[in-house]
């Protein structure tokens, strides 16, 4: 008897389990095969600091959600339809994420008595055993012992047979969803490329876990996702740090440039690093320094230099940096500073995401120290941004911070990619000798934007002083004169003040232009803020939602958006930073709303603080 199929419109997954079960890397299979079928997708791996975290714990769980539909996707999701778990621990930190009804498809060797009592349950207590999982839809299989007899002629060891588990599952959830094993199996014949052994084990049991839907008597329900109607064109799936670096890339080429990129390790940046230094065949110079100072000042250097040149890091790297970001703004030197934030202070959170670096990149240098800032809200975006910051950055002679986060930096979504020619060119004036003519270079010498010119070493005639004592008005010479320090904290402040004449100005993202309540966003509360809103919306309650990119300067029409509305509510991952600088600038009485658990914001969140607002 063929088993029936339903048609769903969208679909969450929680695959969970220990950090040597293979999940993400199931979860991105999934996410591959969905987003070659034509879903849209958004996705959230949450997985534990420790390189070997403690295996049957619930602190060693790793998990990877992805969310897939036929209609347009804005978070990895709320709560979960399926979930599976590997072992009694994955089950114990993620049931409060599956819906009622929902699915559970456990492996039965993960809940004998060493991982249940690894994951702290009572003695002789085994969900799969109890009433506990009443309510819910339990797909027990013993996805070890079928794997290991699928391989049982392999010649492979019994930990190799097991290192192909999550083979079984991801095989097995294909055909619970009626997705093709074809991406997957090209994935491993290129992973695995040397070890033509592994190759065909791991298709054995991924072909098993595909077959075993069929062979079964249960479940007779499949399920069917069909393609989103999203605007044609040639998608890719990408995560946040891969576009980061690719819009790195395009902005070097358009300004023609040679990028280079001066960084340190840091978790969750250090996949841009691995990511650049896979396209050396665009010029791309990758530098991995010894520590966080280092790695700046290498950049400064590069800058210095003629290159478009790029540090990276995360919070606790950023303050280590704070002294040479100081020293690139006295030289006024284009600089991108990439800030991939994670939760804090000290090293804090290590793999969790945040947004509490806001006011470390706004006030965190000693003196008056003014940076561009600018901010990603999805993974995608973070080409179009960096790209942004580039241009920034280049035009303006100037650090500029780019913020993402843990969320966006690792989750991934569909992204139509533009061709070369839809992108802006960035075009670079460097100072050219001046003795044919008779005049002096005067470095600090500024033009209508207040923008000095790029002198580049070794170019006769643009010989200047460089350091980070205070300069002299135009010449800039060492000067400890009071009236000029006074009037180059001025320009410099003056010069970023004026970026917010050449960015776009602020757009209300859903809703109307005026109204009781605006959800005023930054980064990556985006997805979770439209979801919240446009329910809210469609549910009578007047509200709209607007979002920032440019956060120093902030877009020249923000105030005037903001006195159109009764009430301004701020969703934030910290404990109230936006907020500040709102009520500072422009001395409007903002609500916030903070969660600082290491997590993205849920839409259900934002909703009810929106409904209790205007009830």
């Amino acid at each position: 008897m063929s088993a029936t199929v339903e048609i769903k419109t969208n679909v969450v997954i929680l695959f969970a389990g220990d950090s040597g079960d293979g999940i993400q890397l199931t979860g991105s299979q999934f996410t591959g095969t969905s987003a070659l079928y034509g879903n849209d997708i958004s996705t959230f791996p949450n997985f534990p600091a420790e390189i070997r975290a403690p295996q049957g714990t619930t602190a060693g769980v790793s998990g990877f959600q992805v969310h897939f539909g036929s209609v347009e996707i804005f978070t990895a999701g709320d709560v979960c339809d399926v979930l599976v778990v590997m072992n009694a621990a994955a089950l114990k930190a993620n049931l409060q994420q599956l819906k009622p009804g929902g699915i559970i498809i456990a492996n039965i060797d993960g809940f004998d008595v060493k991982n249940l009592k690894l994951a702290k349950y009572p003695t002789a207590v085994n969900p799969l055993l109890d009433d506990s999982l009443r309510g819910y839809e339990v797909y027990q299989i013993d996805v070890t012992k079928i794997t290991r007899t699928a391989l049982s002629k392999s010649g492979l060891g019994t930990k190799e047979m097991d290192r192909s588990k999550n083979m079984f599952v991801l095989g097995y959830l294909y055909w619970l969803y009626n997705r093709s094993l074809e991406n997957t199996i090209e994935f491993l014949k290129l992973k695995f490329k040397k070890r033509p052994e592994l190759i065909e084990a791991n298709i054995s049991v991924l072909k098993a876990g595909y077959n075993y839907g069929d062979t079964i008597e249960a479940p007779m329900v499949r399920f069917d996702v069909k393609p989103a109607p999203v605007e044609k064109g040639v998608y890719r799936n990408i995560m946040g740090n891969q576009a980061t670096a690719l819009g790195l890339i395009a902005a070097a080429q358009k300004s023609g440039l040679t990028l280079f990129y001066g960084t340190y390790p840091i978790t969750p940046a250090s996949d841009i690093l691995h990511e650049l230094s896979k396209h050396k065949n665009f010029g791309v110079k990758t530098f991995q320094a010894e520590d966080e100072i280092a790695a700046i000042t290498s950049a400064i250097g590069a800058s210095f230099g003629g290159s478009l040149a790029v540090t990276a890091s995360s919070g606790p790297g950023i303050a280590l940096k704070g002294e040479a970001i100081g020293l690139a703004l006295m030289l006024e030197l284009p600089l991108l500073i990439l800030n991939v934030q994670r939760g804090g202070p000290s090293t804090g959170l290590p793999t969790k995401t945040e947004q509490a670096d806001l006011l470390q990149a706004f006030y965190g240098r000693n003196g008056e120290s003014p940076v561009p800032i600018i901010a990603s809200y999805s993974p995608s975006d973070c080409f179009n941004t960096v790209f942004e910051a580039c241009r920034i950055a280049l035009e303006f002679m100037t650090p500029v911070f780019f913020l993402s986060d843990g969320y966006i930096a690792n989750g991934s979504e569909p992204w139509k990619f533009p061709k070369a020619e839809e992108l802006q060119d960035l075009t670079i004036s460097f100072a050219k000798n001046k003795l044919k003519t008779g005049e002096k270079f005067l470095p600090y010498k500024r033009n209508e934007k207040l923008v000095r010119e790029w002198a580049i070493p070794g170019t006769k005639g643009l010989e200047h002083r460089l350091g980070g004592i205070e300069k002299e008005n135009e010449t800039g010479n060492i000067s400890y004169d009071p009236q000029n320090h006074e009037l180059m904290v001025k320009i410099r402040q003056e010069k970023v003040d004026k970026i917010a004449d050449f960015i776009p100005l602020q757009l209300i993202d859903n809703g109307n232009a005026k109204g009781k309540l605006l959800i005023l966003g930054w980064g990556s509360t985006y997805g979770s803020i439209k979801t919240a809103v446009k329910m809210c919306i469609a549910a009578g309650y007047d509200v709209s939602h607007a979002h920032l990119k440019y956060l120093n300067p902030f877009p020249r029409n923000l105030g005037t958006i903001l006195s159109n509305f009764e009430t301004i509510l701020i969703p934030e991952i910290n404990n109230g930073q936006l907020i500040k600088v709102i009520r500072d600038k422009f001395m409007v009485d903002a609500k916030g709303l903070n969660k600082i658990q290491g997590m993205p914001f849920t839409s259900i969140e934002i909703q009810k603080k929106i409904k209790e607002v205007l009830k």
